[in-house]
């Protein structure tokens, strides 16, 4: 446990003290949320902006997930996480920590993107909301947080994974229905956007925050907050059942992949030299 919650504190303190990027990332993600909500003021989506705000925290909690696994790759090839392994500390340790501070700061950045939406007009008629905002964030940021520490032991090269983290990111968030409904995807991305995990993170994230968990599959399905495919209503239930499958088999994949990675053959300088003569 000592060393879970060491590396766990380090994360967060290296957030904390990332000031700039603390302060982009509260700014940048508002800018999708009043260019789109203005295309869809006009459209069939009942308030825009709660809309869109609800899309991109979760797409932002799903970032950083994944984002945060760049600085273990950092650690792989500095020697920190040899260095860390030389210790008595378990490696199932190391990864849990890993794994709980990207979960941490993923959350915590949704957070304060919904504390500024809170301050920009979006009101909550239960005090159940948030809360259930919050736990929905925890749960998906671990999810994903696995998904990147599973990335990083596979690619362990910063600019490499910086190139597929993009890779990755990018079509899976504008895929997942978080910026654009899936309604007005042309049939052959929608496909896509079916087999995209982040669809249902979003849709059932989405759901929560505009607090409409007490409306039937029907009337979920007219405002596009559940997945419907070609007639098949993939029902709340299902969804957080699809979320906690994808969690489940990540945490497994990226714990094992740790596991068995022989950090020892990593050091910067043999890094840099296959880059440099590839």
């Amino acid at each position: 446990m000592n060393t879970v919650f060491a590396l766990w504190k380090r994360g967060l303190k290296a957030f904390v003290r990332n000031k700039t990027g603390l302060v982009l990332s509260l700014i940048f993600p508002f800018f999708f949320v009043y260019v789109f909500g203005a295309i869809f003021k006009n459209d069939f989506i009942e308030d825009p902006i709660s809309y869109m705000l609800s899309g991109v925290i979760i797409t932002t909690v799903f970032e950083s997930a994944l984002n945060l696994a760049s600085s273990t790759v950092d650690d792989m090839v500095s020697g920190f996480m040899k260095e860390v392994l030389v210790s008595p500390a378990k490696r199932i340790a190391v990864a849990m920590g890993q794994l709980l501070s990207a979960a941490t700061v993923s959350t915590l950045q949704g957070v304060l993107i919904l504390a500024v939406g809170l301050l920009t007009g979006i009101k909550f008629t239960s005090w159940t909301t948030p809360l259930y905002i919050l736990i929905s964030m925890i749960f998906i940021g671990i999810a994903f947080s696995g998904a990147g520490l599973f990335m990083a032991t596979k690619v362990r090269n910063g600019q490499t994974f910086q190139i597929v983290k993009t890779a990755v990111t990018m079509p899976l968030t504008f895929l997942s229905g978080a910026y654009i409904p899936l309604s007005m995807l042309p049939n052959t991305l929608r496909f896509v956007a079916y087999m995209n995990p982040m669809t249902y993170a979003t849709a059932f994230f989405r759901m929560i925050v505009l607090e409409k968990t007490n409306l039937s599959i029907a009337e979920l399905k007219n405002e596009g907050l559940v997945v419907d495919i070609n007639g098949f209503i993939v029902t709340p239930l299902m969804t957080f059942a699809i979320i906690l499958t994808i969690g489940l088999v990540f945490l497994l994949l990226s714990t094992n992949s740790f596991v068995k990675t022989d950090f020892s053959r990593l050091n910067r300088s043999a890094t840099d030299a296959n880059e440099l003569w590839g």
